[in-house]
């Protein structure tokens, strides 16, 4: 009856449909045009059928990227969906503790652990309590998504294989994040207390934090992907991402440090805050803030390079296409750098600035991720096509 192919009809003028939107969607995740056809990824097939283009770190690009992603997102399995609410949702988490600090609430609770001043609710608490309280809260929350993603990487995924090790390494930095804010409660590095063991406590905190984050982003990127992706860690342009994760790691501890003493010592003017940076009788906080800036302009450069490198040498899509939001994101972020020092570094644009270092630090680990898995594929690639044609895999005879 004509009537009954219908909605077959429309699933497959929607199908293509999408495919014309989303291009990227289509090519790394093949749609059934058949009920008899099996859904299935190809997503890591990209790496061998890329195009050569260059890649333009334009304002329109960049939308595309997120609109390419949306289109991923409708196609991605559920497990996936899950793993980037996880970490949409830990971001928020990371944000409102970085308000506990600058809005000098640490001490909401006072010196109690997991207790609020010594109570499960407490009664009549103070606008500080309120805030410290809700960042527990929210943790607690934060803790048992990644835990409910562990238990759902176990049953879907055997043993051994990279998503479920990832799942496991993120469920680790879970608990020691809890402990690290735990220990910065219980030894009262909160508030007004400018020791340099909190700026300790405080760059351990923030290290912790980036390994979370990595860790989350990683578990839904491959969740998608072969069961046992292959890594391949040669060549200098993986050197780079190296040297550009270390950097990224070793600049927001400084940031961090940086931050804590904008909030303890404010300045009044922009003239009073470089006299405090470089006078030798103050605060040590104070004289260590002219390091971040500098270690960020030295690291805009390492970033953008290997941004560029990677995005010539494994120009996949995907590599390309991270490769040009960790360029823009290092723009946007030393704009927003400069902002914030003209502005005396206000609550909110501490906020704006630590959400674009963690954008930026999801971003260098994905295309690290990307990178790397390119890698070993065109390698294979290469070292089958040699074999086919009476060649090694260095195009040798």
């Amino acid at each position: 009856m004509p009537w009954a192919s219908t909605p077959q009809a429309v699933l497959t003028a929607w199908r293509r449909a999408s495919a014309s939107v989303f291009p990227d969607a289509a090519a790394q995740f093949s749609l059934p045009l058949k009920p008899t056809q099996a859904v299935h990824s190809t997503c890591w097939a990209e790496s061998v059928e890329y195009s050569r283009r260059p890649a333009k770190p334009t304002a329109s690009r960049m939308v595309m990227i997120v609109l390419r992603f949306m289109g991923r997102f409708r196609v991605m399995s559920r497990f996936a969906r899950y793993g980037w609410a996880v970490l949409a949702y830990n971001l928020i988490v990371i944000l409102w503790g970085a308000y506990v600090r600058a809005s000098g609430s640490g001490a909401g609770c006072g010196a109690h652990w997991p207790l609020c001043n010594g109570e499960v609710i407490p009664r009549a608490p103070s606008l500080e309590t309120l805030i410290e309280l809700t960042h527990r809260a929210t943790s607690g929350i934060a803790f048992l998504l990644v835990v409910g993603q562990l238990v759902w990487a176990r049953r879907r995924f055997a043993a051994g294989t990279a998503v479920r090790a990832v799942a496991h390494v993120a469920m680790a930095l879970m608990v020691t994040e809890a402990l690290v804010g735990a220990g910065l409660v219980l030894f009262e590095y909160v508030a007004d207390d400018a020791s340099i063991a909190r700026a300790y406590w405080l760059a351990a905190h923030l290290l912790n934090t980036f390994a979370l984050v990595a860790a989350l982003a990683v578990v839904p990127w491959l969740a998608d992907g072969p069961a046992q992706p292959t890594f391949e860690m040669r060549g200098s342009e993986v050197t780079l991402l190296v040297v550009a994760v270390l950097g990224t790691m070793l600049l927001g501890m400084t940031g961090a440090i940086t931050a804590l003493g904008d909030t303890l010592f404010p300045a009044r003017s922009l003239a009073e805050g470089m006299a405090q940076d470089f006078s030798p009788t103050a605060h040590f906080l104070l004289r260590l803030r002219i390091i971040h800036p500098t270690l960020a302009v030295l690291m805009a450069f390492v970033l953008w390079l290997a941004a560029g490198v990677n995005a010539m040498r494994r120009p996949a899509p995907t590599v390309r296409r991270l490769a040009v939001a960790v360029a823009v994101l290092v723009a946007v972020q030393l704009l927003a750098g400069l902002v914030n020092l003209l502005l005396l570094a206000p609550i909110w644009m501490q906020l704006v600035h630590l959400l674009l270092a963690d954008l930026l630090w999801i971003a260098l680990i994905l295309l690290a991720t990307a990178a790397i898995t390119t890698a070993a594929i065109t390698t294979a690639a290469g070292a089958s096509a040699g074999r086919a044609g009476g060649m090694d895999p260095h195009g040798a005879r």
